[in-house]
């Protein structure tokens, strides 16, 4: 049976020749959506092959245009879809890179063993990915900037992460 990895959301039309909105959910966009890439439309039921022949950002988004479909009459009902890749597909990582999928759900504890709860999401707002920890006591989630500083160890095989609480990273 085919793994699928969820790469993005269609969420609207942009312009009339045939462009989507997408809300990315990859670790790899230049990757994903480099012209001639295949990704798999998920809508109805069937998952449809479509060819990436343009990529360009424009605000938090990234907008596609696929082989075939040149008008917004052809991708109208895209919208609402999920575009997926095959898991074979899954870039290479380098040493201390990680897939998001792997990430989330791993408990989180502190170098004196404090276990502060389990990674719940990962945010991408700029020059470093930030962990949201979700508080073990029900209180405000941990943001956690993913940086040498601050995790120290992930341990994939044990489902631990072991972080050092830089001071105002607590509340």
């Amino acid at each position: 049976m085919t793994e699928w990895l969820n790469v993005g959301k269609i969420v609207n039309t942009h312009g009339v020749r045939g462009e989507v909105r997408v809300i990315s959910r990859t670790d790899f966009p230049e990757e994903r959506y480099e012209i001639g890439n295949k990704l798999y439309l998920f809508k109805d039921d069937e998952p449809v092959a479509l060819t990436v022949s343009s990529h360009r950002k424009h605000k938090q988004f990234n907008l596609l245009t696929f082989e075939g479909y040149h008008n917004i009459n052809d991708v109208v009902h895209m919208k609402e879809g999920i575009l997926k890749v095959k898991e074979d597909q899954g870039g290479k990582l380098g040493k201390e890179e990680f897939y998001y999928r792997d990430i989330i759900g791993l408990e989180v504890h502190t170098e004196d063993g404090e276990y502060l709860g389990k990674v719940k999401e990962i945010l991408s707002p700029g020059a470093n990915d930030v962990w949201v920890v979700q508080s073990v006591n029900g209180g405000k989630d941990l943001l956690l900037p993913y940086i040498e500083q601050v995790v120290k160890n992930v341990d994939l095989d044990n489902g631990r992460i072991t972080v050092h609480l830089m001071e105002g990273l607590r509340d």
